[in-house]
């Protein structure tokens, strides 16, 4: 089934060339069909490219998807032009009183501030408190995931020695974990950070249950019983060259960075990389879509509002419910 997004989104017709079915809002109104709610918070500077990354995640699995589109308003974006963001993206305010399936905090280039020196921190702390009575699932990607295991559970950031860039092996901790269903014993993930959450904090917390890990880049995946709240360290969800251009972005401003890890053929950046991750990265969003948005969300979207938050898990630390994470 397809994602719904506005016609003239820009990611309309670059997923439309990449073979994804993207379905145009006149058809979707002729099915009589609930699609899953989704919102997605764009913290990134570069929304258009952002956008169409996790429109193409979303947008590839037997789920039909409406996807709506927000970014702070206590912070204006300086890669976006206004019309794009007028057109295409809404506020806080203008979601509050809604209802959703499921909600995606991206990453945000802010790492290395303290969390309340961020312009839009007030903003999104309301974000994340309204999300556990307004959204059935929330999805918190790199720093949107440090920024809620920060929020909703104490647990600080640390800063790294020097940035993680690349990618990564990992392996699966929880192995009744019905987000990693149907992975493989070792899977990549793109990481690029300069800070990291440590094991043994997120250990200390009984609410939360690590899923998967990585030897070199440390937590990948942390989840709330039920998948309430899922925090992944990782971006999944790059592109091919995001992590070239990353890598070149941070050499012309003359921070000497060192080459992303297991990216280019021999580790060598005059070769195209090669991506090696997408697989997963589909089977990731996917399972999250099926498994923690459309198998268990209510069809009376306001029931949202009555659903328990966040349990302590059992003392042995390992749960016998299938549903957790």
């Amino acid at each position: 089934m397809p994602i719904k997004i506005p016609n003239n989104l820009p990611a309309y017709q670059t997923l439309t060339d990449e073979n994804i079915f993207v379905m145009s809002e006149e058809r979707a109104v002729a099915q009589d069909i609930r699609p899953l709610r989704i919102l997605l918070l764009n913290l990134m500077p570069t929304k258009i490219v952002t956008e169409t990354q996790f429109s193409r995640l979303l947008g590839n699995t037997p789920l039909q998807v409406e996807l709506e589109l927000m970014h702070t308003a206590s912070y204006q974006a300086r890669h976006t032009s206004e019309s794009h963001l007028a057109s295409f993206y809404k506020t806080f305010a203008e979601v509050r009183d809604n209802y959703y399936d499921g909600m995606v905090i991206t990453g945000a280039p802010v790492e290395l501030m303290e969390f309340e020196e961020v312009a839009y921190w007030q903003e999104l702390t309301r974000i994340m408190e309204w999300s556990k009575t307004h959204v059935h699932s929330t999805l918190h990607i790199c720093w949107g995931a440090q920024a809620g295991l920060y929020y909703h559970f104490g647990i600080q950031k640390r800063r790294l020695p020097e940035k993680i860039s690349g990618v990564f092996e990992h392996k699966v901790d929880h192995v009744r974990s019905i987000l990693f269903r149907g992975f493989d014993d070792v899977f990549l993930m793109p990481h690029s950070r300069n800070t990291t959450v440590a094991r043994e904090d997120v250990e200390a917390r009984r609410e939360l249950k690590i899923l998967a890990s990585s030897p070199q880049a440390g937590l990948a995946c942390v989840s709330t019983a039920r998948g309430k709240q899922i925090f992944v360290m990782g971006h999944a969800e790059y592109d091919p060259l995001t992590l070239l251009a990353e890598y070149e972005r941070d050499e012309k401003a003359g921070l000497h960075p060192k080459i992303p890890l297991n990216y280019f053929p021999d580790n060598d950046p005059t070769k195209p990389p090669c991506v090696r991750w997408r697989g997963h990265a589909h089977l990731l969003f996917a399972n999250w879509l099926n498994y923690f948005v459309y198998q268990s969300t209510p069809y009376e979207l306001c029931s949202i509002a009555c659903e328990p938050q966040p349990a302590r898990l059992p003392e042995d630390g390992h749960g016998t419910d299938p549903e957790l994470g």
